[in-house]
């Protein structure tokens, strides 16, 4: 089985239906041999932009995560020490922290990266669109 850990942008634009999601993804989505991983390092990028303003939601954060985890099959991807570890392997080709913990994430649960965000290809993991 294929695992595919989610970018925080594709992430939110499964959750707005955006039309900047690449068929080539929905097909991924939508791929029963693809286990698709939702990690709280995400969640914590989203919960950010929403402090912030720069994203509104109708409902609560958690509301929204634990319904759309259900519904769509996707695995939860708790932050465990070995991630937070691994960061401390990595160069910094990413000043953003949380791609560098999804980076992170990947490499220890050898899985891909569903992403547009060509600057993760520099750390020598498998990034799909």
């Amino acid at each position: 089985m294929k695992r595919l850990l989610l970018d925080t942008h594709v992430l939110i634009w499964w959750l707005t239906a955006s039309r900047r999601l690449s068929k080539s993804a929905l097909r991924r989505f939508a791929d029963p041999s693809c286990e698709i991983l939702w990690s709280a390092v995400a969640t914590s990028e989203i919960a950010g932009l929403v402090r912030l303003g720069r994203i509104v939601l109708s409902e609560p954060l958690s509301r929204i995560v634990s319904r759309e985890i259900r519904k769509n099959g996707f695995t939860p991807l708790a932050l465990e020490n070995s991630h937070a570890a691994k960061v401390a392997d990595l160069p910094l080709h990413h000043r953003d922290p949380f791609d560098r913990l999804l980076v992170a994430q990947a490499m220890v649960e050898e899985a891909s990266v569903l992403s547009l965000d060509r600057t993760l290809d520099l750390y020598g993991i498998e990034r799909v669109e």
